[in-house]
């Protein structure tokens, strides 16, 4: 090989260029290169090493993946062994942690003593082995003294380094660390699953691991996983720092990653602090972890203080509440939530995990409990991790008693008694009592005043809470029952914003047709379909004799959207609501029906920039009354684009595709002429 060859120097500065990034991307999560730029250089290193295969090396970031999957792993010794740690769970479990080591210094009460600081990543402990700064061996902790040979996966992590950066390593360095699976990745690798209709993994531990045993590199590769290091082992033929957060901060200067929220505090009562700290912010965290571990952080210290059994006297783990505990199932039932979403709900002996007694835990929808097939009776295992709402993990089989019976979707809502709809398509059954169901009471009656419905001005969400908690309204009907005493005493009311809000309920009462129906709430039925619907039917009442074939012949009115619509009329509660809103006074114009004079039926408007001369709603509507369809975007199946000042991106993709624009000067002149 001709070490100053071109082709060998372009070589290496391509896979320096891209171990730097690698680095950049895995390790600082600080991307310098848009994906495509990387892409492209690592194309350019592929296809080089192809043309000249007796360049390729062992670190070469091509070479991550690609050898045969294994018959089976090979044991590893470990020259030194990976111990256990020590656990506590109170402040007077760390005190006492703290007086032993101070005993066994015979350190004075006015010396100050350092700990580092660190999470306790919930993953899969391994070693990893450079010689002269190339990864050689990767193995798994196993029982502390012989581990599983994993160098092929491990190689396959973008975060472990191949070859190490810079220089002054030891020749021969043992780097110990956490490989886990960050939360998105193992949300991703478990939705992919259960497309696949595979078993999902129970938590990320278990996907970790899962991963770390797969055979086949290439399965390997295909998962979401990084590391983490918290120390060395073996070093030989070089010099380390003289503390542990020091060491930490020399392994990252060689491309491996360390935790960012490492610190090293003083005494005990910074080991509090910084506990306390993090179990507030272990939530908000992008990975999953089980506790604090705290160091001695001065390696003369660990050294005199030696290791006891199994674990260093050094150090101790101080775990945090168990997220994960086994009870068991009184009952499954059901809720209602504020848009109709019908949720079963495990009823549970109560059982103390993550820092509190869980008594409920929910079941997601049937899917779910399908896929946990959890019964009335089982024992399971409920997880519970920072503030995320209690869930079934899953179901201990082997205690179940006898065959109890598997739980069914309800037909009536246990809350209105109306018909509980599932599309085939949704995951989610909801209750289609809309307007009279009163668990959704309170998202109705907001949708109903707002503007784009039936526009009352002053009923704001927190005076429609209060209305509802204090049983004033039970339906939209119920506001214009309301009078000035009742409205007057209302917090935050006085006889003037009453006066108003009345005025207000009052005028709402002359509306048109696409509103009423966009204020009902008819799941999927937004601005555009309700205009729609009245400009293809005419009337409310032939809506709701329609049937879902019929309703399917108006524009942009699919099957979906059909079912919702039959679902909503067929209840009687919803009917009886608009019954006494026409009893209340509300009323509008039906609209005459001639669907063969609508000169825009079928085309596609898009409205951009500014219009100076006419509001963009009431342009939207002039439209929308013609048959048009005025969408939020251009596309090849756009009519016209009608453009004011300030068009931008639209206007430009118009011209792009050669679709006819014009300004609002003509769009005016054409609404006047099909008006008239």
């Amino acid at each position: 090989m001709n070490l100053d060859s071109p082709v060998t120097q372009l070589l290496e500065q391509l896979r320096d260029q891209l171990r730097h990034h690698n680095y950049q991307y895995y390790v600082l999560d600080n991307p310098q290169l848009p994906d495509a730029e990387y892409d492209r250089l690592f194309q350019q290193l592929t296809q080089l090493e192809r043309e000249n295969p007796e360049l390729i090396t062992a670190d070469s970031p091509t070479q991550r993946v690609g050898a045969e999957p294994l018959a089976a792993f090979n044991q590893v010794s470990h020259e030194m062994p990976m111990l256990s740690l020590d656990n506590a769970f109170s402040e007077e479990d760390m005190q006492g942690f703290e007086k032993r080591v101070r005993d066994r210094l015979k350190m004075a009460d006015d010396i100050t003593l350092q700990f580092a600081c660190e999470l306790k990543l919930d993953g899969i402990a391994v070693s990893l082995l450079y010689e002269n700064g190339f990864l050689v061996r990767g193995a798994t902790r196993g029982d502390g003294s012989t581990g599983e040979d994993i160098t092929l996966n491990v190689r396959t992590i973008p975060s472990i380094p191949l070859k190490l950066m810079g220089n002054g390593y030891p020749e021969r360095l043992e780097v110990r660390g956490e490989i886990y699976m960050p939360s998105k990745g193992f949300a991703r690798l478990n939705e992919l699953a259960l497309k696949r209709g595979e078993k999902p993994f129970v938590n990320p531990r278990n996907a970790a691991a899962g991963s770390l045993r797969q055979l086949d590199p290439k399965i390997t590769a295909q998962r979401p996983l990084e590391m983490c290091c918290y120390s060395v082992g073996v070093v030989s033929g070089g010099e380390l720092p003289d503390t542990h957060a020091a060491i930490l901060e020399k392994l990252a200067t060689w491309g491996l990653k360390i935790n960012a929220e490492m610190a090293v505090v003083e005494g005990v009562q910074g080991c509090m602090d910084y506990f306390e700290r993090l179990s507030v912010k272990r939530s908000q965290l992008s990975y999953e972890i089980d506790g604090i571990v705290f160091k001695v952080n001065a390696l003369a210290l660990q050294q005199q203080l030696g290791f006891v059994s199994r674990a260093p006297r050094w150090a101790i783990a101080h775990k945090f509440p168990a997220q994960e505990e086994i009870t068991t199932v009184n009952a499954i039932e059901f809720q209602v939530g504020r848009t109709g979403a019908i949720t079963p709900v495990a009823r549970l002996k109560p059982v103390f995990v993550g820092g509190v007694t869980v008594s409920n835990a929910t079941l997601h929808n049937m899917d779910e409990v399908e896929r946990l097939d959890v019964r009335a009776g089982d024992t399971v295992i409920v997880r519970r991790a920072g503030d995320v709402i209690p869930q079934v993990v899953s179901v201990v089989l082997d205690r179940r008693i006898g065959s109890p019976e598997p739980v069914h979707m309800l037909d009536r809502c246990p809350v209105c008694d109306s018909e509980v709809v599932r599309i085939e398509t949704e995951a989610v059954a909801r209750c289609s009592g809309g307007l009279s169901c009163a668990a959704q009471r309170k998202e109705a009656l907001k949708h109903y005043v707002s503007r784009k419905a039936m526009d009352i001005d002053g009923l704001g969400e927190k005076l429609i809470d209060s209305l509802v908690e204090k049983e004033l309204v039970h339906s939209p009907a119920d506001l214009y029952q309301l009078h000035h005493l009742q409205l007057a005493s209302m917090e935050r009311m006085g006889d003037k914003s009453a006066t108003k809000l009345l005025q207000s309920i009052e005028k709402s009462k002359a509306t048109e047709l696409a509103n009423f129906i966009y204020s009902l709430g008819i799941r999927e039925v937004g601005e555009a379909t309700a205009r729609t619907l009245s400009v293809h039917f005419g009337s409310v009442e032939a809506i709701v004799a329609a049937s879902e074939e019929q309703l399917q012949e108006a524009p942009d009115v699919g099957p979906i959207v059909a079912q919702y619509i039959v679902s909503f009329f067929h209840q009687v509660h919803n009917l009886e609501v608009i019954d006494a809103l026409r009893n209340a006074g509300v009323h509008w114009q039906d609209v005459e029906v001639d669907h063969h004079t609508l000169p825009l039926t079928g085309q596609t408007w898009v409205l951009t920039g500014t219009l100076e001369q006419m509001p963009r709603a009431e342009a939207k509507k002039q439209l929308q009354a013609l048959g048009a369809k005025v969408a939020g975007s251009v596309s090849k199946n756009t009519d016209c684009v009608v453009a004011g000042p300030g068009a931008g991106s639209k206007l430009q993709k118009a011209e792009e595709l050669s679709i006819p624009v014009i300004d609002e000067q003509q769009m005016l002149v054409l609404l006047a002429s099909y008006n008239n």
